[in-house]
C-alpha cells in the first residue's frame, strides 16, 4: 500500500475491516488532488462522479436559491466529501461543494466504489454503512433547522462537537449556516456575550 493512502484506508476502517485483498481492488482508482481556494470539487448543475477524502483545508457545502447560497455543511481534515446524491442519480448536483482554503483530497469515482459494491460483501456493506452515516447526518440538519431557534443552534456549535466550525470558518459562512443574517449573527452573538 501506498503511504499517501493510509489515511483514506483508516477512514474506511472506522466502518469495515479490510483485508489487503479487498483494499487493493480500491487502491488502483486512487489519486491526490488539490483545489486552490474557491475551487469547487462539486458543481450545481454538473453531474458528480467523485468521491474523497479530505486530507488538508476545509470546504463548505451550500444550495443557491434566488442567487442566495445557502450553506448547509463544512468538511474539515478526515472527513468523506462527495455530491453524494447527484453520484448515486446520475442526475445533475443540486448543490456546490466549494475549496475554502487550498484542499489536498484523496479521490476516486463513485463509479469505481459501486463496482466494488457488486464485487464484494465488505465493500458493499461499507456502501450500506455509508449510506447510513449520511442518512443520520441529515437527519440530524434537518431536524436543527426545523426543531432549533438559531441561537440554539449557534449554542449547539459553541458547545458541541462543531467547534472546529467556530474556529476555523468565515462568521458570514457561519452565518448562513444558521439559516440567519451576519448582521443578526454579531447581535446574537453580543447579547450571548453578555450573558
Amino acid at each position: 500500500m501506498k503511504p499517501e493512502f493510509t489515511p483514506l484506508r483508516n477512514a474506511i476502517s472506522r466502518f469495515i475491516k479490510l483485508d489487503d485483498a479487498e483494499w487493493e481492488l480500491l487502491e488502483p482508482g486512487l489519486e491526490i488532488k488539490h483545489y486552490k481556494k474557491g475551487a469547487n470539487f462539486a458543481t450545481e448543475g454538473k453531474r458528480a462522479n467523485e468521491v474523497g477524502l479530505l486530507l488538508e483545508g476545509n470546504m463548505r457545502h451550500y444550495y443557491t436559491r434566488d442567487g442566495e447560497e445557502k450553506t448547509t455543511y463544512f468538511y474539515f481534515e478526515g472527513h468523506f466529501v462527495s455530491a453524494y446524491i447527484s453520484c448515486i442519480t446520475h442526475a445533475p448536483s443540486l448543490m456546490t461543494i466549494e475549496a475554502l482554503t487550498d484542499c489536498t483530497i484523496i479521490e476516486f469515482s463513485y463509479s469505481l466504489l459501486a463496482g466494488l459494491f457488486e464485487r464484494s460483501h465488505i465493500w458493499a456493506q461499507f456502501g450500506r454503512l455509508i449510506a447510513e452515516y449520511l442518512a443520520i447526518g441529515l437527519e440530524e440538519r434537518m431536524a436543527g433547522l426545523l426543531m432549533q431557534s438559531p441561537e440554539e443552534r449557534y449554542l449547539e456549535l459553541i458547545t458541541g462537537n462543531k467547534q472546529k466550525i467556530i474556529e476555523r470558518i468565515p462568521q458570514h459562512y457561519i452565518a448562513s449556516y444558521l439559516g440567519i443574517t451576519p448582521v443578526s449573527l454579531s447581535r446574537m452573538r453580543a447579547r450571548l456575550m453578555k450573558k
